[in-house]
């Protein structure tokens, strides 16, 4: 008995989607920001080894008064180079780990609601709304409260708030693919449920993931900056938030302390923004054929 493909997207139109991307000058952009911020977060432990934390200079030192430091020292005397690489990798970690947490979350409970509906639906769906009537930023702020903030619990809070987004679009997508011919096909070929759902179903609906996901990674990069900059973040890293929250105090005198780690928050969070443009214009099938 032939197996069916287990997914109707076809590699050419793979192919032709990245080509897509790579000559959108805009994604093209995006990519190339996004590349420079991976390096930083990667190359951070070897080109600053030592604790950003540590104090290893004289205390305000503007940007390029010492080749030693070329951005500069805050209040502490610390070095805001090796705080803005160390700073990527923290955002970054945080970013991704919390979309991963909400992806496995929402295409989990997304996709037994819209496979099988009916009562499981209703039940899963209800919980969604439950959580999508809660503010976001205060859901993380209470679970925050309750223990002492690190970056893992930071992770997984924010992952807990962004589920739901993921949860219905991967819904809308089962429930439009479910009678399929390609699906039906498998069922009647014996197929269990969780092969239809994860070989059959869940590779049609990722284009509509990945778009959200590039979304999902800035909001938790900036979610994870405001809860540093009220003092709600790991006291034992250094991200961007704290750097801005930090310098807030200081920003008539020294603008920089808070101007350089917002400028590659802001830099960063715009580069995710229009890689998930180009994403959207890539993987449409309509924009596509145009």
């Amino acid at each position: 008995m032939s197996t069916l493909p287990t997914s109707v997207t076809l590699p050419s139109g793979s192919h032709r989607a990245l080509r897509q991307l790579l000559r959108n000058p805009a994604g093209l952009a995006g990519l190339i920001i996004l590349l420079l911020v991976v390096v930083m977060a990667v190359t951070a432990p070897w080109l600053y080894p030592g604790d950003p934390l540590d104090m290893v200079a004289s205390p305000l030192l503007p940007p390029g008064a010492d080749r030693a430091w070329p951005l500069g020292t805050d209040a502490m005397g610390r070095d805001l180079t090796a705080a803005i690489f160390h700073g990527a990798r923290v955002s970054l970690l945080i970013g991704v780990g919390a979309t991963l947490t909400g992806l496995i979350a929402g295409m989990l409970i997304g996709g037994l609601s819209g496979y099988y509906g009916g009562l499981m639906d209703d039940i899963l769906m209800r919980i969604t709304t439950l959580f999508q009537t809660m503010p976001a930023f205060l859901l993380v702020i209470i679970i925050l409260a309750i223990s002492t903030p690190s970056a893992a619990l930071i992770t997984f809070s924010i992952g807990v708030t962004t589920w739901p987004t993921i949860a219905r679009l991967v819904r809308a997508e089962f429930r439009s693919l479910r009678e399929s011919d390609f699906v039906l096909a498998a069922r009647c070929q014996g197929f269990s449920a969780w092969h239809i759902m994860v070989r059959e179903m869940l590779p049609n609906a990722l284009p509509a993931i990945l778009v959200t996901s590039s979304v999902m990674v800035a909001s938790a990069i900036l979610m994870e900056a405001a809860l540093s900059f009220l003092g709600l973040g790991d006291p034992n890293v250094v991200s961007w938030g704290f750097l801005i929250g930090s310098g807030r105090e200081m920003l008539r005198t020294d603008w920089y302390l808070t101007a350089e780690p917002g400028l590659a928050l802001v830099i960063t969070l715009l580069g995710l923004n229009l890689l998930g443009d180009a994403l959207n214009d890539a993987l449409n099938p309509r924009l596509r054929e145009q």
